[in-house]
């Protein structure tokens, strides 16, 4: 199961998850781990920590953060879908959904980690990764591409790539 913060635009518009620019980076990665988009989509459940898109963030550059409000609003559909899904793997993406599941920590003491989390559903591996979109620049910081590297390698055991 993979969780993101909340649907983009293009998102919105089409009803299909990370299927903008975020998306085409984050299949990039789930390809290093040996699965292609198609299979991703298939095999993976994708879910957000809330429903609606939250607007553009009032610099104007990527989306806006959903309130703490707005992720309250939509917590149920979130645990309902832990309960079914009762994934094995967790992939939560970026910082929103990590602190969803994992301590509030700097990414580069997450991001590369393998982590047991307790969730309404049960437990699962947790690998994070950090938010694919360009409007994020931890990616382009020195030494945090290989954490995203050692991320995937994980992910890649994980699902027996």
């Amino acid at each position: 199961m993979l969780i993101g913060q909340a649907p983009g635009k293009v998102e919105a518009e089409g009803g299909v998850p990370f299927s903008g620019r975020a998306g085409r980076t984050l299949f990039r990665w789930l390809q290093q781990a040996g699965v292609d988009e198609a299979t991703a989509r298939e095999k993976i459940y994708i879910a957000a920590v809330t429903r609606c898109y939250p607007g553009p963030h009032p610099s104007g550059r990527g989306d806006r953060v959903p309130t703490r409000e707005e992720q309250s609003s939509c917590a149920d559909w979130l645990e309902a879908e832990l309960r079914i899904i009762r994934p094995s793997l967790l992939i939560p993406v970026g910082r929103l959904a990590i602190e969803r599941f994992l301590p509030k920590l700097a990414l580069n003491e997450l991001i590369g980690t393998r982590h047991t989390v307790e969730h309404a559903g049960g437990h699962s591996i947790a690998i994070p990764l950090p938010h694919p979109s360009g409007a994020s620049s931890w990616i382009h910081e020195p030494g945090n591409r290989i954490l995203v590297d050692k991320a995937i390698d994980l992910i890649a055991v994980e699902l027996g790539s």
